[in-house]
């Protein structure tokens, strides 16, 4: 596939779909679907009230609003989710199957590196600065989470965001599946 460029001068040029970052999508919004997602999206019911609530938005969400978006993972998401019982490990991967992977290269580590030592992210807590690292560096939209003590929470996201902008990156709104669930005023359709 080749996406039509049109330059500052009025021509036309085309680039190749393979060197455009994957936030840089001409349709649809992209979301980076950390490993809590597939957790709890396929986890058998639980009897916790809270827990019992995220599946069932998350399913929700999975069956709603997972066509408005394109979905990125990365080799982070994939190693976790294989960890435990192999039958539990086995849908998880069948739910992140079809993804695209995003690569956890020198930029990734040095940008979770910057979130740790700066203090948006502690440093016992390298996998989930990883997490947010790849999503910023490859222009993700949203960062899907139910992560709340390092990444979705309302005291440490405003350093997170800081910190991004300050090294030269767009931080993607790091939010929950019932933040972009179609029925809430601010999820937007194209």
């Amino acid at each position: 596939m080749r996406i039509l460029v049109v330059t500052r001068e009025g021509g036309e040029d085309t680039l190749p779909e393979s060197i455009r970052h994957p936030g840089e999508t001409m349709s649809k919004k992209t979301v980076y679907i950390e490993t809590s997602i597939p957790s709890y999206l396929t986890a058998r019911p639980s009897r916790d009230v809270r827990v019992a609530a995220w599946q069932q938005i998350t399913g929700q969400w999975w069956n709603e609003a997972l066509a408005d978006y394109d979905l990125f993972t990365s080799e982070l998401v994939i190693a976790e989710a294989s960890d435990g019982n192999p039958e539990a490990a086995a849908r998880r991967l069948e739910a992140l199957r079809g993804m695209t992977e995003l690569p956890v290269d020198k930029e990734v580590r040095w940008l979770a590196e910057q979130l740790m030592s700066k203090g948006g992210v502690p440093s016992t807590a390298q996998i989930d600065a990883l997490h947010i690292a790849v999503a910023a560096v490859h222009r993700i939209d949203y960062l899907l989470t139910w992560n709340f003590r390092h990444m979705d929470n309302a005291t440490k996201k405003p350093i997170i965001r800081s910190i991004c902008t300050t090294v030269g990156y767009s931080c993607p709104e790091i939010c929950t599946p019932m933040e972009l669930l179609p029925e809430n005023p601010d999820h937007v359709r194209r």
